[in-house]
């Protein structure tokens, strides 16, 4: 469960009360204890999901990317109900399932296997989705718990290794980074970071959108999934914000996450750019494809991605 945490307020005050010294100063700090603030503990994970920079959560930085391109709450509904869909079809192929050499099961201390990810739901429907309130502006949002990704539980790990060290060892590789870029912007738009990232090696390479094979982009929210096709569909996002002559163009988006995303999957944080580098490589090599684009969004106004190719 998520930690609950005490406010600055109450962590002052149990600063003065361990200074207090005679069991008077000690009873009149009980008589100024702050009880408003005793009784509305800080949720430790929303804590942690507020950019310092602006102070926005990462939820409310979604809700600016869908009012900025106009992007509406069937249109996120949607792309979500995709995501699910498709882990769930990439599950039952074996892709995302243990034993398909990329989900290795754990076991807990009862023996009990997890075998799948379970944060996918099966059920996953307009209709349903539709039921949802939105969380991170109640007014006026269009994100949901529905649109957006699970805080989940997660790790992954890659063996990176220079080409005198897979000689040496005799390593068989599964890819090659081609190149690799990281991009600053506005926090209040981080989730954009695979736009500013991943168009800098285009350009490097002389390559448009539909020059990769397929592409990865995480799912932290729906909204911002959708917000980079937007952005690079915009000629004047592109000519101010990225320095092109105009419009990168429209992504086939059946190019794009096809074994699905965060939305379903999860996003474990700190483990996701792993994961998904992982998953390109398994999946240029199962659609006998050449190259792929992985890309994140990063809290604070950051992007990654890396251009890697099957080997």
């Amino acid at each position: 469960r998520a930690p609950l945490l005490y406010s600055d307020r109450m962590v002052n005050w149990f600063s003065d009360l361990a200074g207090s010294r005679s069991t008077g100063q000690k009873l009149a700090m009980f008589a100024k204890l702050p009880l408003p603030s005793l009784l509305s503990p800080v949720i430790g994970i929303m804590k942690g999901l507020t950019d310092p920079m602006v102070g926005l959560l990462m939820g409310q930085t979604a809700e600016n990317l869908a009012h900025r391109f106009g992007i509406t709450r069937a249109q996120m509904d949607a792309y979500s109900v995709r995501s699910h869909q498709r882990v769930t079809r990439a599950q039952d192929e074996g892709h995302l399932a243990s034993g398909g050499g990329e989900v290795e099961a754990l076991y807990d201390r009862n023996g009990t296997a997890y075998a799948l990810d379970d944060g996918v739901r099966r059920d996953s429907s307009m209709e349903n989705l539709a039921k949802l309130k939105p969380f991170f502006d109640r007014k006026y949002g269009n994100v949901t718990p529905g649109n957006s990704s699970q805080i989940t539980d997660g790790g992954a790990w890659l063996i990176l290794a220079s080409e005198s060290a897979v000689s040496r060892f005799d390593l068989k590789p599964i890819g090659r980074i081609l190149d690799s870029q990281w991009a600053g912007l506005d926090p209040a738009q981080m989730g954009l970071g695979p736009v500013h990232a991943a168009t800098p090696i285009l350009k490097r390479h002389g390559m448009k959108l539909d020059s990769v094979d397929y592409w990865e982009i995480n799912e932290a929210f729906a909204a911002p999934g959708l917000g980079c096709l937007a952005a690079w569909r915009d000629e004047k996002y592109c000519r101010e914000q990225l320095g092109l002559d105009g419009a990168l163009g429209a992504l086939d988006e059946e190019r794009l996450n096809v074994d699905g995303g965060a939305v379903a999957l999860g996003h474990p944080v700190g483990a996701s750019g792993a994961r998904i580098v992982l998953h390109m490589l398994k999946l240029l090599k199962r659609k006998n494809a050449k190259r792929g684009m992985a890309s994140i969004c990063i809290g604070g106004g950051l992007g990654g991605a890396m251009l890697v190719e099957a080997l």
